[in-house]
């Protein structure tokens, strides 16, 4: 299987060894969480994600206790609360809650607050939005990237209008439709793309193809940063590409579900990536990097953010008590966080890259730039990997996809390299041939 044809089989990725099951872990005891005093935002200042001490038991048993041990590999104490299942890399959205993250929600857990946004936390996690980003942009903050990235266009676009975006974009693949149900009909049109990425000759391309009254008139270009396959854009190509819209008089949306990421990997500040390079609204991810919930929705022009408070209440966006998708926020920002969270979950994945680059029937699909490694190999090979207990989605054609978190252990992506070295020397595939 070819980079293309995984490109368009993105929109048929399906889960593979992915099990789901209930859990009862404490059927005769009280649940107790302790939270390490250590952890709270003012005091967690190490880059590190593998500093963190298991905390001590109070010798009461039995007793659960959740241990947010940076490395990850005791991100719940597993001799304690009986669990077994070790941590796998099929998806960022695995992980758990980082330490800044909880302790600000377990802050703004401390009595009452106003609802619907008019509370103190959510003032503070827009103001803190401000100050990373170095402009005055309207922040609005919603459950999930689906309802940020449609509710984004949606404020870009009228019903005839289209978006242009790649094949594999997350708005094409994998929103059921929601860019188009929130804008009233805004069609999505797929250019073609190289990589995942979307090139200025390929806007062009689509947005001059017609100008008659019968086709949807191209009104915004969306991006995502990184991309699907885990590609960053660089600085010049974002600059390109919003050159191109500005001279078709296109708007430009930017999907950041793993922004962090991406400024991770340049080691540039927001906002040199966002409005300085042209970029119009930014859908800001937090899920992916610690936060149990939440994202961020950037205005750098705010007339395009006119009414869109309106928009969020009508999609049941609007949280009543929104000081819980704010606080994380604040958690995350104001400790920088949101960064260290990122390189960690960048690092391991070129830990893994570096480590099974070059094996025998082993391809790295995409250059490794973010979180993310692609990796062909045969159906034996991934069934053997599975049968060593990994978990990870498998793309129609061939091709794994290993993704990695602010809480993935380096040992733990040793293990997954040294279980595909085996199996690449032909060690590890017994009984499947």
């Amino acid at each position: 299987m070819d980079r293309d044809s995984l490109l368009t089989s993105l929109n048929r990725a399906r889960p593979c060894h992915i099990k789901f099951f209930r859990l009862n872990l404490f059927p005769t005891s009280r649940v107790e969480l302790t939270l390490d005093a250590n952890l709270l935002p003012s005091k967690v200042a190490s880059p590190n994600r593998g500093d963190a001490a298991d905390p001590a038991t109070n010798g009461t048993a039995p007793q659960a206790f959740v241990s947010f041990a940076r490395d990850g590999r005791d991100l719940m104490n597993q001799r304690r609360c009986g669990m077994s299942d070790p941590q796998q890399f099929a998806s960022d959205n695995y992980s758990g809650i980082c330490p800044e993250a909880w302790a600000a929600m377990a802050a703004a857990n401390q009595g009452q607050a106003p609802a619907y946004g008019e509370d103190e936390w959510t003032a503070r996690a827009s103001d803190a939005f401000r100050v990373q980003f170095e402009t005055a942009c309207e922040v609005f903050f919603v459950f999930n990237g689906t309802a940020a990235n449609s509710l984004a266009l949606a404020s870009l676009c009228q019903s005839y209008h289209s978006v242009i975006c790649t094949a594999s974009s997350h708005v094409e693949t994998d929103e059921c439709g929601a860019p188009e149900f929130f804008s009233n009909g805004s069609k999505l049109l797929v250019a073609p793309s190289a990589d995942g990425k979307l090139m200025p000759q390929a806007i062009r391309a689509i947005a001059t193809n017609r100008n008659d009254i019968h086709f949807p008139k191209p009104r915004v270009v969306t991006i995502t940063q990184p991309t699907e396959t885990g590609q960053v854009y660089s600085l010049a190509e974002l600059r390109a590409i919003s050159a191109c819209c500005r001279e078709l008089g296109l708007s430009l949306h930017m999907d950041g579900a793993r922004f962090a990421n991406a400024c991770a990997s340049l080691g540039c500040s927001p906002a040199d990536m966002t409005w300085r390079a042209g970029v119009d609204v930014l859908c800001f991810g937090g899920t992916k990097n610690g936060m149990a919930v939440g994202e961020a929705i950037l205005f750098f022009n705010g007339k395009l953010a006119e009414d869109f408070d309106y928009r969020c209440k009508q999609a049941g966006q609007l949280a009543s008590k929104m000081r819980f998708l704010s606080a994380s926020w604040v958690g995350m920002l104001e400790t920088g966080a949101w960064l260290r969270n990122a390189a960690h979950g960048n690092a391991c994945a070129a830990r893994l890259a570096r480590q099974i680059g070059g094996l025998p029937g082993v391809e790295i699909l995409f250059p490794v730039e973010a979180n993310a490694v692609f990796v062909l190999m045969s159906d034996t090979k991934l069934d053997a990997l599975r049968d060593r207990g990994w978990r990870f989605y498998t793309f129609i054609g061939g091709g794994a996809r290993f993704m990695f978190a602010w809480d993935s252990s380096p040992q733990r992506v040793d293990e997954l390299a040294a279980d595909i070295r085996q199996i690449a020397s032909g060690a590890g595939e017994a009984g499947h041939e």
